[in-house]
Order: C-alpha cells, then structure tokens, then sequence
C-alpha cells in the first residue's frame, strides 16, 4: 500500500479506474469527479459539437470504402461529415480507404479495428494520463470494477511460507512457498462452491503453480463469467477438485469493527461507489445505536469512485453546503452541495480519517470536505493527488469506451490539489520517535494516533494497517482488479486481494 500510484495504461485493462477516478471520481452528479462514469440515467452526455461529430463521421466511413478509391476523390462522399469539415476530414478519409483498399500486408485490420485505432490516437493526442480510449473487454471490466464488483471466482488469497513459523519471504510459488486461501468472499462462487479459508490451491486448470508468481496464478483464475475453472485444493492431508463456474460478484466495501473497549467504531471503505455508501450508512447507524460517538474512517488505499457516492458519504456528517468545488472546460464554477438528513452532523459525533499515499480522487473529495469544513481530522501521509474529473463514456456498437477529463474539482476552501494532495492535520512529524513508513508487524501507528487524537490510548498489536502487508504477498486472485477502476489508476496490493 506504500507504493504510489501511477497513470492508467490504456493498452491494460483498468485495475481500478476514478474519473475522479479508482484515482477516480465519477461524474454521475456532474461533479466529479467529482468521477467516474457509471452507465445510469443521470449521467451526461457529451454534447455534439465536442464529441460526437467526430465520432459519427468515422463511423459512418466503417460502412462505406469497401472497395478504395483514389486520393482525394471521395472526399463529397462521405455522409456523416458535417459540409463544413469536409476538408479537415478528407485526410482520415483518404488514409482510411487507402487501407481498406491498397494494403498489402497481413494481417489486414479489420475496419472495426481502424476505427478503434482512430478513437485511440486522437485519445492519445490529448496528453493526458486520465483520457484514454478502452476496448469493450476492458471498458466492461473498468465499470464493473469502480461499481464495486468483481468477475472471477471470488476468493481471497495470498502467498505464504508452507511452514506457518518460518519468515521466508515468498515472491513465487513453490520451494517453501504456497498460493493458500485466506477467506472466500460472502456471495461468492467460491463461497458456493465450498472453498474454505486455509485451502491451498495446488493446480488450475489441472497445472501446477509451481514457479508462477501471484499475478501469474490470478491470470489463470480469472475468466468470464459463466466459464469454468478447475481448481485443485490441498486441504489438510486431502488433495480436493473443484469445479467453479466463474460469476459476476459484489465485493465488500466496508469493515468494521470496535476499537478501545467499544467506545470506538472504527469503519474502513474500500471504494467508493453505492455499495460502499449503503454499506456505510448501515455500518454508522450500528455504530450510533449503540452509543459509539467516536469514529475512525479509515481511506487508506481507497482509489476513489463515483462523486455522488463521495457526496453521500460526506453527508451523513456534514449537514448542508459545499462539498466540492467543479470547474468545467468553459471555466464555469458550480458548487456540489451536501444532502440533508445525515446521521452524524452533531459536533458531538467525533471523526477523525485516516489517510495515505493511495487514498486518491472520490475518497479525496470526501477527505477533503470533512478537513476544509472542520468536521475531522486527517491523520496520516500526504494523499495521491488527483484534481480532475473524467467522464466514462461507453461508445455505441460494442466500441468500449472512452475516460475523458472534463473538469477540475477544488476543496470547500477552494483548493486545488492536482499533483499536491490533501496534507493531513496529523502526520508522522507530531510522532518523531515512530517510523510511520516501516510499521512492525501487527503494528498501525497511524490507527494508533487517530484513536489518540479521539482521546483514547493508542491499541498497537491489535491490528495490522489495512491494506499494509508486512509478511507474504499477497493479489487479487480472479478478479478484474482495478489496477481500475479505477483501473487507469493507482495499483494497489492488497494484504489479500479478490480472486
């Protein structure tokens, strides 16, 4: 979780991707990021004289030019490019037909394929790391991911030393080192199929893993649903096949738990998006019932999400007024405003959050608006840094999509933090006698400096940082990890990850 995030690849799938960006924030409530952009009727369109005219001239060239013409003759000829453009358009067409014509090369792309490419490098050209063009594979999986969900068999796990006393250091699988389960997900394939925490899983596919680092074995688990995979278990003495059909599955958001004797909820998100706000609605309305009016929100690691769910989330503490802040193209500020009727709004309720490198664009917006409104704390490293809002636009036809930056969005105190991050209000300075950067294991000093800013003793030993592994490796074993979302975003490794 210490490592930084990095701009999407456009030619990977994304391991999590936020307009913000998964650094997403999604762009839902046209605040994004505020970022991401999920398929949903509230969503905005590109207006045509941006996007569209484009757009519909290469597509309506993928039905004509089968047969070439000379360059420079067809350019009256090509319905869909508006009378006014034909000039600027006469080269793609020209190039276009050329190809579809004269190349003799092999293999000859296809014209979906051209226009793909077209989509592509104009994309490209823009210079930016969070405007990218996906294919339909990858756009699916960008969407699926930043929603919340995963496509796999459901299953955390890690690698391991086979001896549980030894401190080897395990990077690949085999010679001491094994690929085991550490819990399968609730609702899970894996969870149906009888997967069961402790599980080895010794072969996929009928072939060993012997020599394949986690990512190579997460290759061989993930698939599409509604595919099959075998996967043979060691569990105790008895060498188990199972047959598991991968699906589509909700992954946890939230985890919860009490920390100083029950006088504390300490509530953790992973993602931000609508099963982590509902999830986190209940969570904090567990909490209050039970008289805990302290509470630690932990976003370390949280590579953002859609803007509307940052937005819930800031509002069950932060009763009205601004949220964020977004300037779009034309330089126009509007302002995203909280939602009444929170749960925590009354001073009396006690927040502090707790952040990090990878805490990035949809879980900034929320970290952001508690600090610039006073309503909590930060404790914790300097955040990731991610400014702007991207739109995700699936494209017609079974085209993908494209992540395009259409906005900034700025803090309640109009702060942009593009590049700068959000500065926490308790860093490891206020602790010159601890190492922040290399807990020990079983250790969280910044868990332990948020409960005493609560008013309550640090509890070190009790439980490791959230997403900070400080003994086996470990990734996401089928799922198509946002590495996104957010996917186009910072990549994460979790202690243990989805399969």
């Amino acid at each position: 979780m210490s490592s930084a995030p990095t701009p999407p690849n456009p030619d990977r799938p994304e391991p999590s991707a936020d307009a913000i960006e998964r650094p997403y924030a999604d762009e839902r409530i046209q605040a994004d990021e505020l970022d991401h952009s999920r398929p949903s009727r509230d969503r905005r369109r590109i207006a045509p004289s941006r996007f569209s005219l484009i757009l519909v001239a290469i597509m309506a060239g993928s039905a004509l030019f089968m047969g070439g013409f000379s360059l420079g003759a067809h350019i009256a000829t090509t319905p869909g490019t508006p009378a006014d453009q034909e000039t600027r358009f006469g080269p793609f067409w020209d190039v276009y037909s050329l190809i579809q014509s004269d190349f003799a090369g092999s293999p000859r792309p296809s014209q979906d394929q051209l226009v793909q490419a077209a989509i592509k490098g104009m994309m490209e050209s823009l210079n930016d790391p969070w405007s990218y063009y996906q294919g339909p594979s990858d756009f699916a999986n960008s969407l699926l991911n930043v929603g919340g969900q995963a496509e796999g068999i459901g299953a955390q796990i890690q690698v391991q030393p086979v001896d549980p006393n030894s401190t080897q250091s395990c990077t690949t699988i085999g010679n001491g080192c094994e690929l085991a389960v550490v819990e399968p997900i609730p609702g899970s394939p894996a969870e149906a199929a009888g997967i069961k925490p402790g599980d080895v899983i010794a072969t996929v596919g009928g072939k060993s893993l012997d020599g394949l680092t986690i990512d190579q074995a997460i290759a061989l688990i993930k698939g599409p649903q509604d595919t099959t995979v075998v996967i043979g278990l060691i569990r105790g003495t008895t060498t188990i096949e199972k047959s598991i059909v991968r699906k589509i599955y909700d992954q946890p958001e939230v985890d919860t738990r009490t920390l100083a004797n029950g006088a504390v909820a300490y509530i953790h998100i992973d993602g931000i998006n609508d099963p982590a706000s509902s999830q986190f609605k209940q969570a904090l309305a567990t909490a209050l019932a039970a008289g805990r009016h302290n509470v630690v929100l932990d976003l370390r690691g949280n590579l953002g999400g859609y803007v509307e769910d940052a937005v819930k989330i800031a509002s069950e503490f932060i009763g009205s007024g601004t949220i964020a802040y977004q300037v779009d193209s034309t330089g126009k500020k509007s302002a995203v405003t909280a939602t009444a009727g929170g749960q925590a709004t009354d001073p009396s309720v006690h927040v502090v959050v707790l952040v990090d490198g990878n805490t990035a664009s949809a879980a900034e917006i929320l970290a952001g608006a508690l600090q610039a409104r006073g309503r909590a704390q930060l404790v914790g490293s300097k955040t990731y840094g991610k400014g702007v809002v991207q739109e995700w636009l699936p494209l017609p036809n079974n085209f993908g999509g494209i992540h395009l930056t259409i906005a900034d969005w700025l803090t309640p105190n109009n702060v942009w933090i593009q590049g700068k991050g959000l500065i926490p209000d308790i860093t490891n300075s206020n602790y010159p006698n601890q190492d922040w950067s290399n807990p020990r294991a079983g250790t969280d000093p910044v868990l332990d400096a948020g409960l005493q800013q609560l008013g309550f003793p640090a509890e070190s030993g009790a439980s490791a940082s959230p997403g900070a592994s400080s003994g086996p490796t470990a990734g996401p074993a089928a799922s198509s990890s946002p590495s996104a979302v957010p996917t186009a975003g910072p990549t994460l490794v979790p202690t243990a990850s989805p399969t």
